[in-house]
C-alpha cells in the first residue's frame, strides 16, 4: 500500500520530475533497474547521481570509492549513496512543483560548481542544506546509513 500511495504522489504532486525521470529512464531503458521503497532505481555508467520524482539514477560505482577504500565496502557506499538519492525522493513528495527550484537547481550547483573548494577544504558533501535534509529524510525514512557528512571528492 505504500509503494502505492508513493508512486501516485509522485505522478500528481511531483509530476514535472517524475516525467523527467521518466524520459530519463526510458532512455536508460537497458541499464539494471530495481524497486526500493517505491522508487525506480536505475543503476547506470554516470559518475553521478540524481533523483528526479520517483526515479532514483545511482552510479554503478560511486566515483569516491577509492577514498575510503579499506574503511567502507563499495556496496556500503552504494547503499548510502542510495539512501540520500531517496531523501531527494523524499523531498520531492513534500515541495511537489517546487522541487526543481528549490531542491534540483541548488543541488547540482552545489555538486558541480563547489565541486573543486568542497575537496581542497575537506568539506562534507551533506554540509549543504539540501543535502542535509536529502541524508535526514533517506535515514528516517529508511532506517538506513546515508552518505551523512562523507568528504565526496
Amino acid at each position: 500500500m505504500k509503494t502505492y500511495i508513493y508512486r501516485i504522489w509522485q505522478c500528481t504532486w511531483g509530476i514535472l520530475q517524475t516525467i523527467l525521470g521518466l524520459a530519463l529512464y526510458i532512455k536508460h531503458y537497458k541499464n539494471k533497474h530495481y524497486s526500493y521503497h517505491g522508487a525506480v532505481v536505475t543503476e547506470w555508467n554516470s559518475k553521478t547521481s540524481i533523483s528526479l520524482g520517483m526515479f532514483v539514477f545511482v552510479s554503478a560505482e560511486p566515483f569516491f570509492v577509492k577514498k575510503y577504500e579499506g574503511q567502507i565496502s563499495v556496496a556500503e557506499l552504494s547503499n548510502r549513496l542510495l539512501v540520500h538519492e531517496y531523501g531527494h525522493t523524499i523531498q520531492s513528495l513534500i515541495l511537489g512543483p517546487l522541487y526543481l527550484l528549490l531542491i534540483g537547481i541548488p543541488s547540482t550547483l552545489w555538486g558541480f560548481l563547489m565541486a573543486k573548494k568542497r575537496k581542497e577544504k575537506q568539506i562534507p558533501y551533506g554540509a549543504f542544506i539540501t543535502e542535509k535534509w536529502a541524508n535526514s529524510l533517506g535515514e528516517y525514512v529508511t532506517k538506513e546509513k546515508s552518505v551523512g557528512n562523507l568528504v565526496l571528492e
